[in-house]
């Protein structure tokens, strides 16, 4: 569980990122959130897009979604989300206490 100073520090780390996924109308899948889970042990801290036809909540997207590749969900900001996974391999970012 992030807190929320944690949080503040991701939202600015993340502020500069352009989004790597974008959920359609089809909604999320299976598919999208296996590359999720690839893209986001590489990269640790991600945003994805929702676009307009998108019927769903960007809020329920994001809880599916960083439930889905063990992530924690950091903000959903309008029909964007900003997600964070510690990575066992390519660790970047350290975390304020």
């Amino acid at each position: 569980m992030l807190t929320g100073k944690q949080k503040r520090f991701l939202r600015s780390q993340a502020h500069h990122l352009d989004p790597i996924f974008q959920v359609g109308k089809g909604g999320t899948n299976d598919h999208l959130m296996r590359h999720i889970t690839e893209a986001i042990e590489t990269r640790e801290l991600m945003k994805i897009s929702v676009l307009n036809n998108c019927m769903d909540d960007p809020k329920e997207i994001g809880r599916e979604a960083a439930e889905a590749v063990g992530a924690e969900l950091v903000q959903v900001i309008g029909k964007t989300i900003i997600l964070y996974k510690e990575s066992k391999d390519h660790k970047t970012i350290e975390l304020p206490r």
